[in-house]
C-alpha cells in the first residue's frame, strides 16, 4: 500500500492550492482516503475524509466552506482543494487510509489510519 501527497507549497493568504494524493497497492474502492494536517507544535488533526465506495465525506470545522475533497477512481487518487487559505493552515497535510475495521465516527481520529503518505508543505504567508 502506497499513498502519494503531492501539491503543497507557498501561498498568500487568501489563495488556494490543490493537493493530491495518488494510491497504489490496494483498491481504493472500498477504503475511506482523509487528509489530516500537522502545523509544528501541534497534533496532527483531521481535514478532510471521502468514503468509498459512496463519496460521503466529512470536514473539519475549522475548514468546511473553504476546503473540498474529492476523488477520480480511475485515477485511484484523491483532492484537496483549498480555497481562501489562512495562515493557520500552514502545516504538513498527509492523506491516510485504513484497511481494517474503520469507523466513520473515527474519521477525524489519527490512530484509526496505518497508512499514510509522506507529507506536502502547505505554508500560507504574505
Amino acid at each position: 500500500v502506497q499513498l502519494q501527497a503531492s501539491g503543497g507549497g507557498l501561498v498568500q493568504p487568501g489563495g488556494s492550492l490543490r493537493l493530491s494524493c495518488d494510491a497504489s497497492g490496494f483498491t481504493m474502492d472500498h477504503h475511506a482516503i482523509t487528509w489530516f494536517r500537522q502545523a509544528p507544535g501541534k497534533e496532527r488533526e483531521g481535514v478532510a475524509c471521502i468514503v468509498n465506495p459512496d463519496g460521503y465525506t466529512y470536514y473539519a470545522d475549522s475548514v468546511k466552506d473553504r476546503f473540498a475533497i474529492s476523488r477520480d477512481k480511475a485515477k485511484s487518487s484523491v483532492y484537496l482543494q483549498m480555497n481562501s487559505l489562512e495562515p493557520e493552515d500552514t502545516a504538513v497535510y498527509y492523506c491516510a487510509t485504513a484497511l481494517r475495521q474503520w469507523y466513520a465516527s473515527n474519521w477525524h481520529i489519527s490512530a484509526e489510519y496505518e497508512f499514510w503518505g509522506q507529507g506536502t508543505q502547505v505554508t500560507v504567508s504574505s
